[in-house]
């Protein structure tokens, strides 16, 4: 983890820092999303609450401005342009694809950006390694630790020898998780079997022939294969295969069977700390970038999702605390 708020001290010294230009115009902050989705409209709450929780209110001690692109890459420089015409003390990034793009479009500009929602913000090559920051550029990964998702996936199918992984090769963080999750799964006991998928349109006929060749299938926090969670679970159920998911929300939709996820709004608190750390003069080349604890990692498991697939509640998941209707 990079270093974070650390006791009253801290507290107090960001709080003084603040009274300090309470007479100065709001620190104004963009905001740059990818597209409308409940996951990262969670990470913007989650980014939002860390100033509110630091003595920020909106409208008062800062300004959020923030803009999306309905998931059209293709607009994203003309959105970050436009962010960055509004002299902001730094702009919020949420997604690779969308980071990316931003460190390029803001070369130059002196405007440091946080990101959230990157999974492997290294093999994406915005940052040099989890140790520390870019030049302007750092902040909150929503990776997941892949030895507690197996330890949660061997106790969903405790039957299953082979896990099956969807992954879209024109993605890096997609590509990333690849090597990860063999490495756990071979930990786990478990064969790892991947397929690529490329294009929405394939996933009814790739999630078939994958599901042919695993016991259970855990669907990554893809930009592709997330958004089409429902054509997944179509696929799925054919051969009564269980799907792990990497975001709750389609399990809460009773869509997919079970997920074990980390919070979205606690990764958008995450990059709201190191934003704050950033508005108060540090460096972010000097700030690492935050991986989610094992304790952000949560289970669910729907009732909806298990009667959809054929499947039953496994003894060992019981008393979880983690079933819903």
């Amino acid at each position: 983890m990079s270093k974070s708020f650390k006791g009253l001290g801290a507290v107090l010294t960001i709080c003084a820092g603040f009274a300090g230009t309470a007479s100065a115009e709001p620190v104004r902050i963009g905001i740059a999303n990818f597209g409308e989705d409940p996951a990262l409209n969670q990470a913007i709450e989650g980014f939002k609450r860390a100033f509110r929780d630091a003595g920020m209110t909106e409208g008062d001690k800062v300004v959020f401005s923030a803009s999306h692109t309905n998931f059209d890459s293709s607009l994203v420089p003309q959105m970050i342009t436009k962010l960055a015409s509004e002299k902001p003390a730094l702009i919020y990034t949420q997604t690779t694809p969308v980071t990316q793009i931003a460190r390029q479009t803001l070369a130059g500009t002196g405007i440091p950006i946080v990101f959230g929602v990157v999974t492997d913000p290294v093999s994406a090559g915005l940052v040099p390694s989890w140790d520390k920051g870019a030049p302007n550029l750092t902040g909150a990964s929503d990776r997941m630790d892949m030895d507690v998702v197996m330890e949660f996936v061997r106790k969903f199918a405790p039957t299953a020898k082979s896990l099956g992984l969807p992954y879209n090769p024109g993605e890096a963080n997609d590509v990333a998780l690849l090597e990860v999750t063999k490495k756990a799964g071979e930990n786990a006991g478990l064969t790892v079997v991947s397929v690529g998928v490329d294009a929405v349109n394939d996933i009814p006929q790739r999630i078939t022939s994958l599901a042919s060749q695993a016991d259970v299938i855990y669907l990554p926090t893809s930009n592709l294969l997330q958004p089409a969670a429902s054509a997944v679970a179509s696929a799925a159920r054919q051969t009564k295969t269980p799907v792990v998911n990497s975001n709750d929300l389609p399990v809460i939709e009773g869509v997919l069977p079970a997920s074990i996820s980390v919070s979205y709004e606690q990764v958008g608190y995450n990059a709201g700390k190191i934003a704050i750390e950033i508005v108060n003069g540090t460096d972010p080349e000097t700030i690492a970038p935050v991986k989610a604890s094992p304790a952000d990692h949560k289970p669910l498991i729907s009732r909806r999702g298990l009667a959809a697939f054929g499947l039953e509640l496994p003894p060992a998941l019981a008393g979880c605390g983690c079933i819903v209707d």
